[in-house]
């Protein structure tokens, strides 16, 4: 299947997950807790479902990593070349408090790099998707726009996206290199979308977050032209170490 196609498909499944959410979404729903006290409820396993057995009918041989299923030892992992990483939710903290800034992630991982993304925000009925061979675009009801990162001097007022649930000590160090900053809080993998559309300039991850939380919008923003990296300026990478936390790291429109 080439990329289009599989693009388009992707997106498909990703508002199907939507679709066995938002049900959820708007009834009371119980919440349980995992080992790492991460809150987990009925619909990150709905969705969980639904976008394994939609990945599996795509593509039979591509192995899955998803949040909900994620206890796979390193040494299967690490004999991966291309794998799919899903977060059936990101951002169950925003999901939880219903301000609708929760998303659907799902990424194609080729080589420790996102080559296909799609977020997915049905609160919102906006999703963002993206593949190396095709660009990247914003689709909100029926208009679909292309998404160009236009590079920004490092001067005047900078819109910093952060984290409207995980706020930070090391950011407010960070922001001190910027003149005049003003913060837009977002919550989940949508702060990386706004700096792929550039209602944002930069968003500093100085915190704590998964492999799954980021793929996808790292794809989005990558291919928009948006930079990607970790704090030092190198690429932020994808299963390449047993562990599924990612390093700090920094996606920025800003020329150096």
């Amino acid at each position: 299947m080439n990329q289009t196609d599989l693009l388009e498909e992707v997106l498909h499944l990703s508002r199907q997950a939507g679709e066995a959410i938002m049900p959820i979404y708007a009834k009371d729903f119980a919440i349980e807790y995992k080992a790492d006290e991460s809150p987990v409820t009925d619909a990150d396993i709905a969705a969980h479902k639904v976008i394994v057995a939609g990945l599996q009918a795509l593509t039979p041989k591509t192995p899955i990593l998803s949040e909900e299923s994620a206890h796979i030892p390193w040494a299967t992992r690490q004999t991966w070349d291309e794998y799919w990483l899903v977060d059936p939710i990101d951002g169950t903290k925003e999901f939880i408090k219903k301000n609708g800034e929760f998303t659907v992630n799902i990424a194609l991982i080729r080589a420790g790099k996102p080559i296909l993304g799609v977020v997915h925000a049905p609160a919102l009925n906006v999703s963002y998707l993206a593949a190396e061979a095709i660009g990247a675009f914003r689709e909100c009801g029926e208009a679909r726009i292309e998404l160009k990162v236009t590079q920004k001097a490092n001067t005047g007022k900078i819109n910093v996206v952060g984290s409207r649930s995980h706020p930070s000590p090391d950011l407010a160090a960070y922001l001190e290199k910027f003149d005049d900053v003003e913060m837009v809080p977002k919550g989940s993998s949508l702060k990386l979308c706004l700096v792929a559309e550039g209602s944002a300039d930069i968003y500093p991850r100085l915190g704590p977050t998964s492999e799954w939380d980021t793929g996808a919008g790292h794809a989005v923003a990558e291919i928009a032209g948006a930079t990607v990296t970790k704090v030092d300026g190198s690429p932020l990478t994808y299963n390449q170490k047993d562990s599924y936390l990612n390093p700090y790291f920094i996606v920025s429109r800003l020329l150096d």
